[in-house]
């Protein structure tokens, strides 16, 4: 979601702005002029956090990247729905309880074409500026003075630059600059020739030669780029006036040290010489210039009098500062990871995946299906951009849940009951005691909320974790977490924990693992065995996520699978089943049995 970005971008700026703001007022003393400047450095890292992808760094989340959801409505506001499902042997009844969610779409795409607008109008102040430096460079006249370019090279060799800078005369420009990545040009304004002595001329030469050494045009276009995706943060354009300023200060003390101490007055008139004579122009961001408001002159003016050749700062002092700059701003990596969207794709890599077109299992339907051969240690996978990006489990998180509960011992295989409190449930079934297999194939909500309520907290947080249960976020409240909030898991990992947990390789009590496994049988036949669990996300009314998970026992092998189906209003775990059913068919895995009533569970 857009907005999610725009939140994390506003606030990783303003952030990372006020650190480094206020390391410069506590410890700017301690640094040079040159060191100064280089602490911006960390911003343009920290404005980057935002667009770095989640896998490259390995922080957990602590909130969903996607769509920002509020708590549920009360229950007597729920929607409820009640269908029967398919032949087979159990009947199982499809439960599936509506939650209501704020739309933000609409405010999304309002903060979306707001921010486009900015960057639009800021792009097109840019590409002005850019036309202008054109015109500029169209409209100038080489420069002619051999005595003077003779000195232009000789202070080129003093800086060891050896690239072909070329000089010329503008009557569009009242102040020297340099621009050019690639083909590089100084330019003087035509007048300056009233006043400018020998000596002006190094001085000015100098200035700008520090700004290319120092990579100071490329800094100007990261500044740009970052003005444009940031426009919206005022402490952005406040953070990039004071660098531009601590860049002048080094630029200054750079040409200061090449100086002789009678030299420093004569320097310093000739910056003021072009105050007075000039404007300095908003529109030519994309270059230095050798003047500059009259308030950053006067600082200027303030280091370049006050500059000793024998004040140095202490490196030691300067390491110490920069580390501990780092390390501030590096704390924000969690969050950034947590708020990230990218932290809704799982990256899978598998070389011997097959990927296969199965779309026309799923007419009507976006989604995915992804089967695990034991045997043949193989994954089929249809939709690979689906099958990777995690959305809400829904009620097939209900089978770790049991699990972490009698690992914690809340209950146990032989005592799993939990006695209903007399609260009218949505539907009949669940007014009723109920045990954990009773639980599971009815999807009783209160029996999972009161096994989490038990397990606690932490744990649940600490088990997801442990077994790498999507992106284990459990902030979406208590009870709520895996139904359309901010838990998240998708399609290959949910085959990838099936496997763990049916080989009993997530570090659980084989009974455990056991007694939840009887409680996924859905069907047996002569031929195989097929356990599973589904789900349902209703959001305000419409079935927007569907699920089945499971795998087959057969007498040789055994397949894992996972499918995933999504639209506006008409998904459940029944169409997934469904789809499921058709597919393994299809396959020759699995062939459901006839004449039985077969239905699912979920909510």
């Amino acid at each position: 979601m857009f907005l999610t970005h725009f939140i994390i971008g506003l606030l990783v700026s303003s952030f990372s702005i006020s650190v480094i703001l206020l390391i410069r007022k506590w410890f700017g003393r301690q640094l040079t002029a040159k060191w100064h400047y280089h602490l911006w450095m960390f911003l343009f890292m920290a404005l980057a956090l935002p667009f770095i992808p989640t896998h490259l760094n390995n922080f957990s989340s602590f909130y969903s990247g996607g769509d920002i959801y509020l708590t549920d409505a009360p229950r007597s506001n729920m929607e409820l729905t009640e269908t029967n499902m398919m032949q087979g042997l159990h009947l199982i009844q499809d439960f599936s309880v509506s939650v209501n969610r704020p739309d933000l779409s609409l405010l999304n795409m309002g903060v979306m074409a707001l921010w486009m607008s900015g960057v639009l109008l800021f792009t097109f102040i840019m590409v002005r500026g850019w036309l202008t430096l054109r015109r500029i460079k169209n409209y100038s006249t080489a420069f002619s003075n051999q005595e003077v370019l003779v000195l232009f090279e000789e202070c080129k060799k003093r800086l060891q630059i050896k690239k072909s800078i070329k000089i010329v005369i503008s009557k569009r420009v009242q102040s020297p600059m340099i621009f050019g990545l690639f083909k590089t040009y100084i330019v003087l304004p035509s007048q300056h020739e009233n006043w400018v002595s020998l000596k002006n001329y190094e001085y000015i030469f100098l200035h700008e030669l520090n700004h290319y050494k120092n990579k100071d045009l490329l800094t100007n276009y990261v500044i740009l780029f970052y003005q444009i995706i940031y426009w919206f943060n005022p402490l952005v354009w406040f953070a990039f006036r004071e660098m531009r300023l601590d860049r002048e200060i080094a630029c200054d003390t750079s040409v200061l040290q090449l100086l002789d101490e009678n030299s420093f007055s004569e320097y310093g008139n000739t910056i003021i010489n072009f105050v007075d004579l000039s404007k300095r122009s908003s529109k030519l961001q994309s270059v230095t210039q050798l003047n500059g408001s009259k308030l950053q002159i006067k600082k200027r003016i303030e280091q370049i009098s006050s500059y000793k050749h024998s004040a140095k700062k202490s490196i030691r002092k300067s390491i110490f500062i920069y580390v501990l700059a780092s390390i501030i701003l590096t704390i924000q990596l969690p969050f950034v990871s947590a708020f990230a969207p990218e932290n809704n794709r799982y990256y899978f890599n598998n070389d011997g995946t097959v990927y296969e077109d199965l779309h026309q299992f799923f007419k009507g339907y976006e989604g995915s299906f992804i089967l695990y051969d034991h045997s043949g240690q193989q994954y089929r996978i249809y939709n690979e951009e689906k099958s990777t990006l995690r959305v809400s489990p829904d009620s097939t998180y209900k089978i770790y849940s049991a699990l972490f509960a009698l690992e914690s011992n809340v209950i146990s295989p032989e005592e799993s009951t939990l006695s209903w409190d007399g609260t009218e449930q949505p539907f009949a079934a669940w007014n009723m005691d109920q045990d954990v297999s009773s639980a599971l194939q009815k999807s009783v909500n209160w029996y999972f909320q009161e096994l989490d309520r038990r397990t606690g907290y932490e744990k649940i947080q600490s088990n997801l974790q442990d077994i790498n249960y999507g992106n284990s976020d459990v902030s979406g409240g208590f009870g709520d977490f895996w139904h359309e909030s901010s838990l998240k898991i998708s399609p290959v990992e949910q085959v990838q924990l099936l496997q763990a947990f049916y080989n009993n390789q997530l570090g659980y009590k084989e009974m455990h693992t056991r007694a939840v496994k009887e409680a996924l049988i859905l069907e047996k036949n002569k031929e195989a065995r097929l356990s599973g669990k589904t789900g349902t996300g209703t959001v305000n009314g419409k079935n927007i996520n569907g699920w089945f998970i499971g795998y087959v026992e057969t007498k040789n092998n055994t397949y894992f699978f996972a499918t995933n189906i999504q639209n506006e209003d008409d998904t459940s775990g029944s169409k997934a089943v469904e789809i499921t059913l058709s597919i393994l068919k299809d396959l020759g895995i699995y062939k459901q049995n006839g004449g039985e009533k077969y239905g699912e569970k979920h909510s």
